[in-house]
């Protein structure tokens, strides 16, 4: 509490704009805008930044055992079969097969944990398109893409993905369709791991498990022979890129200084009008 001391009846003022030295003008330091702050962490969206949220310690165990386990269903059932699997059918395959381990209770309440968390708070800003942990894919209402272990959903994503091969041809390729609830949470606590369990920076990578558009229409193309740096902005700088762009129909996502709190991702195809 700042106290105001009372002034005496009959002080005598003493102005002191002649007896004292001037004040040095207030300089105020410009505070960056929360969009500001938002463009540099899409900018930079590999680096750690100050008030990253990490996860807790005592919960690193389980997100180590969690992922492992996960991976191990993958390899398991299969990568094409992995990225439509549902929840439900996941737990029942730990359950069944004695290769595989069961998921213990602390682990899928971290699971769940993990699926209800508020993604705003690690600093993503998309919407959840898949608002139920055990949503499940109808293997009728999708296509699996030859040669490369994918789907499509059937419709506009489809004929999406067929127009873009025929007016480019066979140097572009489908390099991640249709993602289902458990295929995100597999890729969002691998990304954790390799970041230090920055939260954070895992979602300036890639959506929060149910804020993946995968799961409602949107997919990923990518340049034959490109391999992994089709993930990366190196896709931007071939042909195929550019002629998704020139073509004027085709929407991007991840644009650049996006702001869903998301790195720039030139292959990925927005289908979904949302």
């Amino acid at each position: 509490q700042i106290v105001v001391p009372e002034v005496m009846e009959n002080a005598t003022v003493i102005r002191a704009s002649k007896l004292a030295e001037p004040e040095a003008p207030m300089v105020r330091t410009a505070v960056p805008s929360k969009e500001t702050q938002n463009l540099k962490r899409v900018r930079n969206f590999n680096q750690n930044f100050e008030d990253d949220l990490y996860l807790e310690p005592s919960k690193i165990k389980l997100l180590k055992s969690s992922e492992k386990k996960l991976s191990r269903v993958k390899e398991y059932i299969g990568y094409g079969h992995f990225n439509l699997l549902s929840f439900d059918e996941m737990i029942a395959f730990s359950k069944r097969y004695s290769k595989l381990q069961a998921f213990t209770p602390a682990e899928l309440d971290f699971l769940d944990e993990v699926f209800h968390f508020n993604a705003q708070i690690y600093g993503f800003w998309g919407n959840k398109v898949l608002d139920k942990m055990t949503a499940k894919i109808d293997s009728r209402d999708v296509a699996k893409v030859p040669r490369t272990g994918h789907f499509v959903f059937k419709g506009e994503a489809q004929i999406l993905y067929e127009k873009i091969r025929k007016e480019i041809g066979p140097s572009i390729v489908l390099t991640s369709g249709v993602r289902g609830i458990v295929k995100q949470l597999q890729l969002f606590l691998a990304k954790s791991l390799r970041v230090g369990a920055n939260m954070s920076r895992a979602s300036r990578s890639l959506a929060p498990p149910g804020h993946s558009y995968h799961g409602v229409g949107d997919f990923d193309v990518g340049k034959v022979g490109l391999g992994a740096s089709n993930f990366t902005s190196q896709f931007a700088q071939t042909d195929e890129y550019r002629r998704l762009t020139d073509s004027g129909y085709i929407k991007i996502r991840y644009t650049r200084d996006n702001p869903y709190g998301v790195r720039y991702e030139p292959w990925h195809i927005k289908v979904v009008k949302s």
